[in-house]
């Protein structure tokens, strides 16, 4: 005779909805943080893997064998790098190995966030950072976006308000390189502005710099971090977007008073020491190489996007050319609402961001999508692409049948 228990009498409340089998990849897959797998530099990562094995493996005897903070050459490795790309000076003590830079962001919200805090962050933005704050009761107000990132106007008249009701925000949070949905890069003086703003509430900035390598021209601003000796920032980062997502492994850059507190948290006995040491093997040696490939690699997975929106929607699709990253954010006309296009699309093999699941813009951003182009091939962009403009023209009636008007 089969037994059974309900666990749903036992959890803790206020879960999440309980996840659903996973069943595979839509033919047309469009969605999540995948990177572009002919660009997985194999040969080289398998080459690292073999040496440290073969120099260190007696090390995995240990937790943290070089310390808690991860390992010491890895971080050695960031330091310069850092230094170069986004012109942040720290040392390998500013530096934490986290599983991926979500866990770079879980820690982030433990040191600053309980329930009810205030927390400002891009009204569009990473869907993961809104599911975050949600599941810990942290409240967000938003701050439009233009072409530039987030509007200093906007911030500064938001902070003045928040300060006139008696709240503190916990921290200004924003993805100012490649920004998440809307692929925007804030230029030098907004971030100059956002620290002056910052350093004169007394809030301090959490810069999520997890797709700044992917700049197509491969020139970026500095870092919000590098741009003040205000000791009020704390920066992520991520080799996901830059090496390869399955390897979990991101970092946080952060002053040692917040450093400190944020190890004290980091329960895991540890990011997995493999991952670490073979990366820091081949970043050593192949990391400028690589990278410079990948970016030519996406620019052009980019530019079959585009001229596919082109020429499957026309003028119906509005959104501007990626200058780097991995994704597009689109915008359709009316009466397209793109959580029924995502349901419907699901049926044709196409999977799709929506735009309120990366939103808290009150239902303004309900023609919006979010199309990544990085993992599927320029032919499955391009014959995905169609589909989706037949989907959209079958339940929507857009695109019209009209000739197309290139950008």
């Amino acid at each position: 005779m089969s037994k059974a228990f309900d666990f749903a009498t036992v959890t803790a409340p206020d879960l999440p909805p309980p996840a659903v089998k996973f069943g595979g990849y839509p033919k047309f897959n469009f969605v999540g943080g995948h990177n572009d797998p002919d660009s997985l530099p194999v040969a080289d990562l398998t080459e690292a893997v073999t040496a440290v094995m073969k120099r260190e493996a007696r090390s995995l005897a240990m937790y943290n064998s070089t310390g808690p903070q991860g390992y010491l050459p890895l971080r050695q490795f960031l330091v310069k790098k850092l230094k170069a790309d986004a012109g942040i000076a720290c040392t390998a003590d500013d530096v934490l190995i986290t599983s991926g830079s979500l866990q770079g962001m879980d820690l982030v919200n433990s040191l600053l966030v309980g329930p009810g805090d205030t927390v400002i962050v891009e009204e569009d933005n990473y869907g993961g950072t809104f599911t975050k704050l949600a599941r810990i009761k942290g409240k967000c107000v938003g701050v439009p976006l233009d072409r530039d990132g987030m509007r200093m106007d906007a911030l500064a008249a938001t902070l003045a308000d928040l300060k006139s009701k008696g709240i503190k925000p916990k921290y200004i949070y924003t993805i100012p390189t490649v920004h998440n949905p809307t692929g925007t890069v804030m230029p030098v003086e907004r971030r100059r502005e956002m620290i002056r703003l910052a350093e004169a509430y007394g809030v301090p900035i959490f810069e999520d710099d997890c797709y700044s390598d992917l700049v197509f021209s491969g020139e970026r601003p500095p870092a919000i971090y590098a741009l003040s000796d205000w000791p009020g920032v704390i920066h992520i980062g991520s080799f996901s977007k830059s090496i390869a997502p399955a390897l979990r492994i991101g970092f946080v850059v952060a002053p040692w008073d917040a450093m400190s507190r944020i190890l004290a948290l980091k329960g895991d006995a540890g990011t997995p020491a493999i991952e670490q040491m073979a990366l820091a093997e081949f970043c050593e040696k192949n990391f400028d190489t690589h990278v410079g490939k990948l970016r030519t690699a996406l620019k052009a997975k980019a530019d079959a996007m585009v001229a596919a929106l082109e020429e499957h929607f026309g003028t119906a699709a509005e959104f501007e050319r990626p200058t780097g990253g991995i994704f597009i954010w689109v915008k359709l006309p009316e009466p397209v609402d793109t959580t029924k296009l995502f349901q419907v699309a699901a049926k044709h093999g196409i999977a799709l961001n929506p735009g309120p699941e990366w939103s808290i813009a009150d239902g303004r951003n309900k023609r919006q999508m979010r199309l990544c182009f990085a993992y599927p091939s320029k032919d499955v962009i391009r014959n995905g692409v169609a589909a989706l403009a037949e989907v959209c023209r079958t339940e929507f009636g857009i695109p019209e049948r009209i000739a197309n008007v290139k950008r």
